[in-house]
């Protein structure tokens, strides 16, 4: 890749650096812009601790569903489905663990041989209905009942 003169002259002073790709500092930059912008809204406002650790957990703002609100990997608050599904029949990317700790891993495209669990965010009856999935197809129809 060829510089400008003035981009070459920059670098020239600092020998021992290696160069950096735009898009690894982006990507580097996003979450922590996205959590410092975006918060998480709750139903329940009080406490992020003893409320969102119980079984039962709280019901969904939009949908009223029940569902247990967990902290990702990464800091995030996500409500996760009771109970487990077998993971070859949730698609990839819809696929979550939840861990001793009580922190939710996405699986990503990672083909666990036993069981995952699966966002409410992917199967709220609020939001448009998932396609291409049976099984979240039949989750988001159990909580639009609720609300008709």
């Amino acid at each position: 890749m060829s510089l400008c003169a003035g981009c070459e002259g920059v670098g020239a002073g600092l020998p021992a650096r290696d160069p950096v790709l735009v898009g690894d500092v982006l990507a580097g930059l996003v979450d922590p812009v996205t959590c410092a912008v975006r918060r998480p809204v709750l139903p329940v406002q009080k406490a992020w601790s003893a409320d969102v650790a119980t079984p039962g957990g709280a019901a969904c703002g939009r949908c009223g569903a029940r569902a247990e609100w967990h902290r990702t990997v990464r800091g995030r608050w996500i409500m996760i489905e009771p109970g487990e599904l077998r993971a070859g029949v949730v698609p990839a990317g819809s696929r979550w663990r939840v861990a001793g700790d009580g922190t939710a891993v996405n699986l990503r495209s990672a083909v666990p041989s036993d069981t995952c669990r699966v966002s409410h965010f992917d199967v709220c009856a609020a939001g448009p209905e998932p396609v291409g999935s049976p099984v979240l197809l039949a989750l988001w129809r159990g909580h639009a009942r609720r609300i008709a």
